[in-house]
């Protein structure tokens, strides 16, 4: 099966090709696309964000798609970054920009006051139309410093609870053991029946 994958996102896209490549699935990313819309993801929620992605994206190009938006929310900050996680420091931001504003808002905060968590919601569309939605979640902490050279986005600075390494010190097969995007995932093949 073909299928869209609404991410501009190599990390992303890489961690979900990883996941669906036992199921023979061929996942196309938003760079795959000749001409791919664009899509302002003005949500106030991570699902309506999803949502949105994945019906402009089924409409323009007729394929079955997934679609996400995944955020950290960090209980110091009342749940910030939240829906805007990936343009936290600024819409141009980068990982490094947004994993600084993050440390420099929580400097003076305690290590058992750091909790936090990512959370994905999913939304697949098939080309008929048919929805599917899930969501998964990850819990945490956020630590003082960046760890770890791979993932992308908060990974360096999340360490997940139960974990001795931060989501970038994890190798992707690691870390799609345990992540957010990998149990929300779970959930779209559930709904689809797929095993």
């Amino acid at each position: 099966m073909k299928l869209l994958f609404a991410t501009s996102n190599a990390g992303k896209l890489a961690e979900v090709r990883k996941m669906l490549a036992p199921l023979g699935w061929d996942v196309m990313g938003l760079k795959d696309l000749e001409n791919p819309p664009e899509i302002v993801e003005d949500a106030e929620t991570f699902l309506g964000n999803a949502r949105k992605k994945a019906l402009a994206l089924r409409e323009a190009t007729g394929l079955a798609v997934l679609a996400d938006d995944t955020g950290l929310s960090v209980e110091a900050l009342g749940g910030r970054p939240g829906v805007r996680s990936a343009r936290y420091a600024g819409e141009n931001a980068t990982d490094a920009d947004n994993n600084a504003k993050l440390l420099g808002e929580l400097a003076t905060v305690s290590d058992e006051k750091r909790g936090a968590a990512f959370e994905c919601w999913m939304v697949f569309i098939d080309p008929s139309g048919k929805e599917s939605v899930a969501s998964g979640k990850l819990s945490g902490r956020i630590l003082k410093e960046p760890r770890g050279a791979g993932g992308f986005g908060y990974d360096p600075i999340f360490l997940p609870y139960g974990e001795e390494k931060t989501l970038s010190e994890l190798s992707i097969e690691e870390k799609n053991l345990i992540s957010h995007r990998k149990k929300a995932l779970a959930g779209i093949l559930s709904a689809l029946s797929v095993k």
